[in-house]
């Protein structure tokens, strides 16, 4: 069984562009605190974020809960360093990991989140992937996916049909999403938000362990 690693960007010279990509023109900042205020963190919380990338949303998990417990999970080593340098000064773990195969035990924390890491996984990783979150989560612990997702307006259907030719984002714009998660034995899931990127659709899914 083979898994597919594919690095920010996908080619680790490009890493060194994936901050000033997502800040100026994806406008990261934006759609990820829609993210951490659908969470619902509360103090003591243990949180994952996995695919952490160079750190970003991690950073303002903690900033906005101070109180919780904050971990960072990513499979290449550059960029949890660069995560690493931007986080000094604060409490966060880093973990390096496939996120096929999580180095957690089970029933470790309260929330997973994630943001514009699915996209990147091959079908049969993305499966794998949901299976694993659900096995790391504690019972009623919540997952909040952001990540492309099934257009709704002919705009986004029409940006679609370029943007599904990269990576593996395809089963994202198809919708396809909601119904891995549930397959892993999630309960409740749902579409939180939708937004429009420059590359697409964006969606925040969410789900929740035991329902």
């Amino acid at each position: 069984m083979s898994t597919r690693y594919i690095p920010a960007l996908r080619f680790k010279w490009l890493t060194p562009l994936y901050d000033p990509l997502l800040k100026w023109v994806m406008r990261e900042e934006t759609f990820k605190r829609k993210l951490i205020q659908h969470a619902n963190i509360q103090p003591n919380m243990k949180v994952l974020d996995l695919g952490c990338g160079t750190g970003t949303l991690t950073l303002m998990l903690k900033r906005a809960h101070p109180e919780a417990q904050i971990t960072g999970m990513d499979g290449d080593s550059q960029v949890l360093d660069i995560a690493r340098n931007k986080s000094r000064g604060t409490t966060i773990q880093w973990d390096e990991g496939l996120a096929s195969s999580l180095p957690y035990p089970d029933s470790t924390f309260d929330r997973v989140v994630t943001s514009l890491v699915i996209h990147h996984l091959t079908k049969e990783d993305k499966r794998r992937a949901f299976k694993e979150v659900y096995r790391v989560l504690k019972p009623n612990g919540e997952l909040y996916v952001l990540d492309f997702g099934a257009p709704h307006t002919s705009l986004t259907r029409f940006m679609t049909t370029y943007m599904r030719r990269l990576e593996e984002t395809a089963d994202n714009f198809d919708g396809l999403i909601p119904l891995f998660i549930t397959e892993a034995g999630f309960g409740g899931v749902e579409e939180a938000e939708n937004f429009i990127n420059i590359f697409g659709p964006l969606s925040i899914i969410k789900a929740k362990k035991g329902v």
